[in-house]
């Protein structure tokens, strides 16, 4: 027969460890069953995940550059005649008015005046004085000259050239932020791809001789064009958009209909809610360019020699800029 005193003593001990296990387990919920944390357990407080960052496109900044100056230096000669300002300028609309209708609401659409070489650097300094967030300069791309052939249209012989199609992507490695330039540039090269656009290879080709580009990335379509004003001198992640050639007159027409600038608009906006998104959550450190893959990364390109000749940094006459 056991002795009360020590039956009493055992279940002293029993409520003693009851009490004191209540004390770091967390208890259950009685209408839902669900755990919720005790006061003082900050163990358990610490490792609850908070809300992930969000895009917030009303405060997202954006600056659409329309390529080239309308009466003066109109950029490119379509296969029939048309300006390249005057494709610039349309692309731009569509794409401002779809990206406010998505929430973005402070997206100014840049179009320069002055057609002297200083107005180059006004693009970049007007975008830098904002300060905005991301640059996206629209042209439409051509051929050189050596390329063109001949053909009637209206009465009128033209230059056309339908060898080369699609569109093309351009970052600077010697932009203040060329890490935020390729991010973006490869989300838009990827949604113009999911929109089933295709983008021209034909800058990596021998052919093109001083205007031969590095491929970046040969999935998404983006080039390094590192002399480009508009991208080297810009502050925030800039990237410049060929929509397509419209010295191929198949082409020409595609990117005149709705329907092609639909496919444009849609594929920034969606490549521009996707990098608003990236930009608000921490950043990872990124590599530099010279520790990527050499095929695909180059480094940068070493200062040259004093007295050594230059490149010239300016492309054909219809300049991207």
């Amino acid at each position: 027969m056991t002795d009360p005193r020590t039956i009493g003593s055992i279940a002293l001990l029993a409520t003693s460890m009851l009490l004191a296990g209540s004390a770091v387990l967390p208890a259950r919920s009685e209408s839902t069953g669900s755990i919720t944390l005790k006061q003082g357990d900050t163990k358990h407080a610490a490792a609850k995940p908070g809300a992930a960052p969000h895009c917030n496109p009303a405060a997202f900044r954006m600056v659409l550059d329309v390529g080239h100056v309308e009466e003066v230096n109109w950029g490119a000669i379509s296969a029939r005649g048309a300006h390249e300002f005057d494709f610039n300028l349309r692309l731009a609309k569509v794409i401002q008015k779809d990206l406010t209708s998505a929430g973005f609401a402070k997206v100014t659409l840049q179009v320069i005046k002055d057609h002297r070489h200083r107005a180059l650097f006004t693009r970049a300094k007007k975008a830098n004085k904002i300060p905005a967030d991301l640059f996206l300069s629209i042209h439409h791309d051509s051929v050189p000259d050596s390329f063109l052939e001949k053909w009637e249209y209206e009465g009128e012989e033209h230059g056309y050239s339908d060898r080369f199609k699609g569109h093309s992507i351009f970052v600077s490695i010697n932009n203040g932020n060329y890490q935020g330039s390729l991010q973006f540039a490869q989300m838009l090269g990827n949604q113009m791809k999911a929109h089933g656009l295709k983008y021209t290879s034909h800058y990596t080709d021998k052919i093109m001789g001083d205007r031969q580009r590095i491929l970046v990335d040969p999935e998404a379509g983006v080039y390094r064009y590192d002399q480009l004003i508009v991208l080297k001198d810009t502050k925030m992640p800039a990237a410049l958009l060929e929509a397509g050639s419209i010295i191929n007159r198949d082409e020409e027409l595609e990117l005149a209909s709705p329907e092609r600038q639909g496919l444009i608009s849609a594929s920034v906006v969606d490549a521009v809610k996707q990098f608003c998104a990236a930009r608000a959550k921490p950043a990872a450190p990124a590599p530099t360019p010279a520790a990527a893959p050499k095929s695909t990364e180059p480094a940068a390109p070493k200062a040259a020699a004093p007295g050594a000749k230059a490149r010239s940094s300016l492309p054909w006459p219809f300049s991207h800029q």
